[in-house]
């Protein structure tokens, strides 16, 4: 099975905000890959994974970085994919580091940028980025929305169930 998303990190300590993005990608039954790759530490890995995933049939890479957050321009610099950011938060600044990092690239170096520790999103995003060419993916992402306004309707009536002296 070929991966249609790449999912990268700095290291494994971001698995447990990634794993999000993993945990959407195994529901929707998108194939998936996840590796760890350092900007810093191993950048001719990251250079030749950056260049050569188009290649093995990757579609999008979700890349996740706390701190300086170089991964995700490192990697949109090489590869012709789009790319989408998760900053990382961070012990220092809260993530919004990393935010401003992943969002402030050159202009012909996009990257996607979604919220801090927003790794969920950034899977739906890259869903709804392979369902333009795929009408069976776009069905899916349908029905995910929909299911997210039945999530809404079900919340509410059970709110209305909630008994209170005052509330009317």
């Amino acid at each position: 099975m070929t991966p249609l998303v790449s999912i990268i990190m700095g290291s494994t300590s971001d698995l447990p905000v990634m794993e999000k993005a993993c945990q959407f990608l195994e529901e929707q039954e998108i194939p998936f890959e996840v590796n760890a790759l350092s900007a810093h530490r191993t950048p001719a890995e990251v250079s030749d994974f950056a260049r050569n995933a188009h290649k093995r049939g990757v579609r999008v890479i979700i890349a996740g970085a706390g701190m300086a957050a170089a991964l995700p321009g490192v990697i949109a610099a090489e590869t012709p994919l789009p790319v989408i950011g998760v900053p990382i938060k961070g012990s220092v600044l809260e993530g919004l580091d990393a935010t401003f990092a992943i969002m402030q690239m050159p202009p012909g170096i996009p990257v996607a940028t979604v919220a801090i520790n927003g790794a969920q999103n950034a899977a739906v995003l890259a869903m709804q980025i392979i369902a333009n060419n795929d009408p069976e993916m776009m069905q899916r992402v349908v029905e995910y929305k929909k299911s997210l306004k039945n999530k809404i309707v079900k919340a509410n009536a059970e709110l209305s169930k909630l008994e209170y002296q005052y509330k009317v």
